[in-house]
């Protein structure tokens, strides 16, 4: 049966294929350590399973509305409120099985066919195929470890044209770990203001920032953005909910409509028990978000220090996320044993075989020249891991 050319044109995720080899190695007996996938590898917190727990017992396994239970969009309303000073109503709120699954909803409610998508790359691997399959085009602008890989205003304001219909930002950023200050937003703010552009944020790493960095959602700026603005969040990595599958899109009524349109004839409302977990992470005890923050700082700072440490590698050290994107490009065209390494893909495959440690090449994100390590792994493996991909450097000449 033939494929449909849609989907012909886009590939599986570059970290899920790494990941998969890895898991086959690990399956064989061999000891990998795996550095590829963004999972918090704490468990959820307790308060959260109990009320899991409840709503199964208490038989809340049905349907629930499709852009999901009331009590819980009026508590992402009251969370955006407390948190990033954004006033939304419920029915401005759409709840999702992901954060993925928002994105891709407003791809598909704003983009239409030959519709410019600006992104930035480095970028978070699915946005360009979801562009894709929206029948839009990607148009990226490149960043560099010099510019703290941010977007200037000058280069967005040159990758603008009559077609531009969307920016989507990620802040911070999957897989650099950049930031942006408020006032490098508003910076970014002023080059659209007055323009037709709408404004994808997704800020699913809101809450694992570092080194006393302010977070700032860029919807909070002025009201005239926040009506153009759709803003992506969830429970995946603040509480570590990566199988719940629970994210939420706010943002103008009639997008969160036609959004809830798409998702009525897709998957229909998120899993009501993950519903019932999430709303308790909202209302519930905070202090596990703030012990993983702590965490992941510490592990950040480690990873960093010892990759910093290699000759030839460098790393911008990151404001938020739990990667870390280091520079490997001057070690291409070199050779270790038999292998030659021309390219960020040969980099990732020389360390899943000769160091087993598995990483993602940065071509996957659009930035050749650089690796994506994931540090939401306990220390015990990262110091091991740091410690395996310096010897495994040190034999390439």
């Amino acid at each position: 049966m033939p494929i449909s050319k849609r989907v012909s044109k886009i590939g599986l995720s570059p970290t899920m294929k790494v990941a998969a080899e890895a898991k086959e190695m690990q399956m064989r007996g061999e000891d990998v350590i795996d550095l590829t996938v963004g999972e918090p590898d704490f468990p959820t917190p307790q308060n959260i399973k109990n009320a899991a727990i409840k709503a199964i017992n208490n038989n809340f396994t049905k349907y629930t509305n499709n852009v999901g239970i009331i009590e819980l969009r009026e508590a992402i309303a009251a969370k955006l409120k407390n948190d990033n000073g954004l006033i939304y109503s419920a029915n401005e709120i759409i709840v999702s099985a992901g954060a993925k699954q928002s994105i891709y909803n407003a791809i598909q409610a704003l983009v239409c066919v030959d519709d410019e998508v600006i992104i930035s790359s480095p970028y978070y691997v699915s946005y360009p195929q979801m562009v894709s399959l929206a029948h839009g085009k990607t148009v990226v602008i490149s960043t560099t470890e010099e510019s703290g890989f941010k977007i200037t205003p000058n280069q967005l304001k040159e990758a603008i044209t009559e077609k531009t219909k969307l920016l989507i930002l990620c802040n911070p950023c999957n897989p650099t770990g950049t930031a942006y200050t408020k006032e490098e937003l508003e910076k970014l703010v002023e080059v659209i203001d007055g323009a037709r552009i709408y404004i994808l944020s997704d800020e699913i790493y809101e809450k694992v920032i570092y080194d006393n960095f302010k977070f700032f959602s860029i919807a909070a700026i002025n009201e005239n953005l926040k009506s153009k603005t759709v803003t992506i969040n969830g429970h995946s990595k603040a509480y570590s909910m990566t199988g719940w599958r629970l994210g939420y899109a706010a943002g103008p009524q009639e997008i969160i409509n036609a959004m809830s349109k798409y998702q009525s004839h897709s998957t229909g409302n998120a899993s009501s028990i993950s519903q019932a977990a999430a709303l308790e992470a909202l209302i519930g005890q905070q202090d596990s978000v703030e012990t993983a923050r702590q965490e992941f700082e510490r592990r950040r700072n480690f990873l960093h220090k010892e990759l910093t440490s290699i000759d030839g590698v460098t790393c911008y050290k990151p404001e938020g996320a739990f990667y870390l994107f280091p520079n490997i490009s001057s070690f291409f065209n070199k050779s270790a044993d038999v292998l030659k390494i021309n390219n960020s893909f040969d980099m990732s495959m020389y360390l899943l075989y000769k160091a087993k440690v598995a990483t993602v090449p940065g071509n996957a994100f659009g930035s050749e020249g650089y690796i994506r390590i994931s540090y939401s792994t306990s220390m015990e493996k990262l110091v091991e891991g740091a410690e395996r991909i310096k010897n495994a450097l040190a034999q390439i000449s």
